[in-house]
């Protein structure tokens, strides 16, 4: 059965301060729970992935130890009331 980006993604938080250390600054791909490919650009990342994998089964994710690097915040003037 095929995974999810979603459980890629979670493979990735659940090992990134391993990941982080080991990868800090690359752009890492992700494929069925493990490492696939460590690349310096994320473009290039995705088109070296492409030539063997199809695009939406694998994960690229820039490695960085500290946790706070997977989250965005949003901000927005809108008001609802």
């Amino acid at each position: 059965m095929a995974r999810e980006l979603k459980d890629e993604f979670e493979y990735y938080l659940e090992n990134q301060p391993e990941l982080g250390e080991r990868y800090k600054g690359k752009y890492i791909v992700v494929k069925n729970g493990r490492v696939i490919g460590a690349y310096d650009d994320q473009i290039e990342a995705v088109e070296a992935t492409l030539k063997e994998h199809e695009l939406g089964t694998f994960l690229v994710q820039k490695a960085d130890p500290d946790p706070a690097s997977t989250m965005q915040t949003f901000h927005s003037r809108a008001c609802f009331v």
